[in-house]
C-alpha cells in the first residue's frame, strides 16, 4: 500500500506517517511539503492508493489542490486535512469531490479509521459535520451532483450485492476505478456507507442489474 502525505510541515508528515504506520507496517508513505512536489509524486507513482492533503499549502489551497487531483487523476482518493474545525471548509471539499475530511485535532484512532474506511470505498464524514447536519440548519447545503452513467452502473451492480472486486471485473473497469465511483455515489446520496447508499437508492426507483 503506498499514501501520499502533503503538508508543508516536516514534523507533522513524520508524525502522520509513524500514524499510518499502524495500518500496515509495510506500507510506503511518500512525503511532499508543496502541491507542486505532491503532483510531481502522483504523476511518477500511478500506484498510490490514497492522499492526505492539507488544507494551508503555501503554494496552493487544498480546494484548488483537490480540483488539480480531481482533474489528473480521478480515480484517486484524496482525504483532506485542516487544523480547522470549520464546518463551510468541510462541506465545501466534499462537495468537490474529497473522500474525506480529517482535522488535525482528531485522535490518531480516528484518522485510522477515516483512512480505512476511504479505502473500502466510503466517504468519511467529520463527527462536527455529522452533528451539524443532524441539527436543524438554515438548508444551506449544496446541490446534489447527479450521477454519470457509470456510476449509475456501478450502483446497480452495488444493489446487486457485489463487491468493488465484482464490480470491477463485471464492467471491466480497475478496482481503484470503482473505489472511486462508490465514493461519489455516497457523496450523492449523501450516506456514510454503502448499505446506506442501496437503501436510499432503492427508496427513489433503482433496481439491480439482475432484476427483472
Amino acid at each position: 500500500m503506498k499514501i501520499l502525505v502533503v503538508d508543508d510541515h516536516a514534523l507533522v508528515r513524520e508524525g502522520l506517517r509513524q500514524v499510518l504506520k499502524g495500518l500496515d507496517e509495510q506500507i510506503e508513505v511518500l512525503q511532499a511539503g508543496t502541491c507542486e512536489q505532491a503532483f510531481a509524486h502522483a504523476r511518477n507513482h500511478s500506484d498510490i492508493d490514497l492522499v492526505l492533503l492539507d488544507y494551508h499549502l503555501p503554494d496552493q489551497n487544498g480546494l484548488d489542490a483537490l480540483a488539480v487531483f480531481g482533474e489528473r487523476h480521478p480515480e484517486l482518493p484524496v482525504i483532506l486535512l485542516s487544523g480547522s474545525a470549520n464546518i463551510e471548509i468541510m462541506r465545501q471539499v466534499l462537495q468537490a469531490g474529497a473522500a474525506g475530511f480529517v482535522t488535525k485535532s482528531s485522535l490518531s484512532d480516528e484518522l485510522l479509521q477515516a483512512v480505512r474506511s476511504v479505502l473500502n470505498g466510503d466517504v468519511h464524514l467529520p463527527q462536527e459535520l455529522q452533528q451539524a447536519s443532524a441539527t436543524p440548519g438554515d438548508g444551506s447545503q449544496g446541490p446534489r451532483t447527479a450521477l454519470t452513467q457509470r456510476q449509475e452502473l456501478v450502483l446497480k451492480c452495488l444493489l446487486d450485492g457485489k463487491s468493488n472486486r465484482d464490480i470491477a471485473e463485471q464492467l471491466f473497469l480497475s478496482e481503484e476505478t470503482v473505489k472511486s465511483h462508490v465514493a461519489a455515489i455516497l457523496r450523492h446520496f449523501d450516506v456514510q456507507n454503502r448499505t446506506q447508499a442501496v437503501v436510499a437508492a432503492a427508496r427513489i426507483g433503482y433496481r439491480p442489474l439482475t432484476a427483472k
